[in-house]
């Protein structure tokens, strides 16, 4: 059987609702994604006769979404440390308590604007506790060929959500009153929660000894650090999400001073963004046939750009709504493909961690957009704001040319263990560290420059999977002699380079180098002598 790379054939959008498991997951997940829009609408519309009400409303985006940016690194780690499903069960009882407070407070009016934003930066912790372990645990629920689509109908669900909750919350909030809607979400995390505690998985999710948690975190970071296509749509991202924001942050302002609506005509304008990122989701194959990732990159920034303009300087609530639909399909295409191509990039081992740090981008992206766009609407206008957004979109859409998508066809990222076995004098104690791994190679004067070229690939790989430090050194005295050194933390992060964090792609780049060489590579890994520090630094002994 052919490794698998991220070029496989595509499965059909709604092939992994056929699996009954993801599908009573998904279902309950839309819910509880209708019950998170219910809440922003309402807490926004708490905050709209308030004086400074721009960047109150503003700040309600930056309190749900700050809480990723700074939490999201840590529940990647404890995703992929600790069992999912209990983390995921635990999160969302504790959202739905906070729904329940959010509720009683709300309806005996000791809800002041300090107390609303606390509570939504609370539930912002649960969603950014929730982001990264649901992400992971897709691939235990579909086979990998529908990890694609798994990917899409998660953005349909957040989008169907956006459509229907925003709708629902201005229905409700007319007639009875913004506490109705906040209670709705509990029940909504409550159905999710209830789901999962139903879900039984087949088979115990294989982890070896789990990871220190500090560890993991350092591993997750240095991953993402080192890899250059994770770095290049991190970037794509931002450079989007940023004046995109704009659009989602300001929107209530628009609906109740240019548009004259109530909470029920903002939850229309939200529902055809809403529309709009659906059927963004249900043509992104088609759109994928017939345009380049680059080139739809382009179409997409073009388009919401547009929307931004119309927002801006058009009264007319007909025109309004035409110009949002664009704008949700423009959304959902970008984010959806860039987040479909972490997914099946990233490596299992540091899956979750790898899209904890895209929704650090995403969710860091908002934040702050909404805080400089709120600030801005405060103190230049509405309009200014939006125009701003607009030429900073089409601005970062150019970039597209310059910093465009990686292709990723052929690259192989399933787990390859083609180290040889260890034969060690003693068992070292897998907390031991840092260790030190050398690797003497031997190359023919001709072949230098394209094993020094080859080894480019190689040192890369050593750092995404644990390596804090890489050299390639070659002695004074042999003119064929190469000598690699790499530091890896401790003895216990070595043996997971061996057991499973290397992919087809590392043993590729390591075959490429070896092959310029003569005889087999000598390896050894030198290990503390003492329990004291294994290195120090000269100027401790001054």
């Amino acid at each position: 059987m052919s490794a698998k790379t991220v070029a496989e054939p595509r499965s059909s959008a709604w092939a992994p609702l056929r699996t009954a498991v993801y599908r009573n997951l998904w279902l309950a997940l839309l819910a509880a994604n209708i019950g998170t829009w219910m809440q922003t609408v309402g807490a926004q519309w708490l905050l709209i006769d308030h004086p400074n009400a721009s960047t109150l409303v503003a700040l309600v985006q930056t309190a749900s979404l700050l809480p990723v940016l700074l939490l999201a690194l840590p529940a990647g780690a404890l995703a992929d440390t600790f069992d999912r499903r209990h983390l995921l069960i635990s999160v969302q009882l504790f959202l739905v308590a906070v729904a329940v407070a959010l509720t009683l407070l709300t309806a005996t009016g000791r809800m002041p604007p300090a107390l609303l934003l606390t509570l939504t930066f609370a539930f912002g912790v649960g969603q950014a506790l929730t982001l990264p372990a649901w992400a992971a645990v897709i691939p235990e629920l579909v086979p990998p060929a529908q990890l694609r689509s798994a990917s899409a109908l998660g953005s349909i669900s957040v989008n169907v959500a956006r459509a229907i909750g925003p709708a629902v919350a201005g229905v409700l909030i007319s007639r009875t009153g913004v506490a109705p809607v906040f209670a709705l979400n509990a029940v909504a995390f409550g159905i999710f929660a209830y789901a999962l505690v139903r879900w039984r998985p087949g088979t115990a999710r294989a982890v070896e000894v789990p990871e220190r948690f500090t560890a993991a975190l350092r591993a997750g970071g240095r991953y993402v650090r080192h890899s250059p296509i994770v770095r290049r749509l991190l970037r794509r991202a931002l450079v989007f999400v940023v004046p995109a924001s704009a659009i989602w942050a300001l929107l209530p302002l628009v609906a109740s001073r240019r548009l004259g609506l109530g909470s029920g005509g903002y939850g229309v304008l939200l529902a055809a963004l809403g529309v709009g990122a659906v059927v963004g989701g249900l043509l992104l194959a088609w759109i994928r046939d017939r345009l380049s990732a680059n080139q739809f990159l382009l179409v997409a920034g073009v388009l919401f750009s547009a929307a931004l303009i119309v927002v801006a300087t058009v009264r007319s609530m007909p025109l309004v709504l035409l110009a949002l639909l664009p704008a949700g399909l423009a959304w959902v295409t970008v984010l959806a493909n860039v987040n479909a191509e972490m997914q099946l990039f990233l490596p299992g081992w540091v899956r979750a961690r790898g899209l904890a740090v895209y929704q650090v981008f995403f969710a860091g992206g908002q934040a702050v957009g909404a805080v400089v766009w709120g600030l801005l609407a405060d103190l230049a206008g509405l309009e200014a704001a939006y125009l701003t957004a607009a030429a900073l979109m089409l601005v970062g859409t150019v970039t597209s040319q310059i910093w465009p998508l990686p292709d990723l066809r052929g690259v192989n990222k399933e787990p390859a263990s083609y180290w040889p076995q260890l034969h060690l004098a003693h068992e070292p104690d897998p907390r031991v560290g840092p260790v030190l791994v050398t690797v003497e190679y031997t190359v023919a004067p001709e072949r230098t420059q394209q094993f020094l070229t080859a080894m480019d690939l190689v040192r890369a790989a050593r750092q995404r999977t644990g390596a804090m430090r890489w050299g390639l050194f070659r002695p004074g005295e042999e003119s064929d002699r190469f000598v690699e050194v790499y530091l890896v933390p401790s003895w216990d992060e070595h043996l997971r380079q061996h057991g499973g964090r290397l992919t087809g792609e590392d043993r590729q780049a390591e075959e490429r180098a070896r092959e310029l060489t003569d005889g087999r590579p000598q390896v050894r890994h030198l290990l503390p002598a003492a329990a004291g520090p294994a290195l120090t630094d000269d100027r401790e002994a001054l």
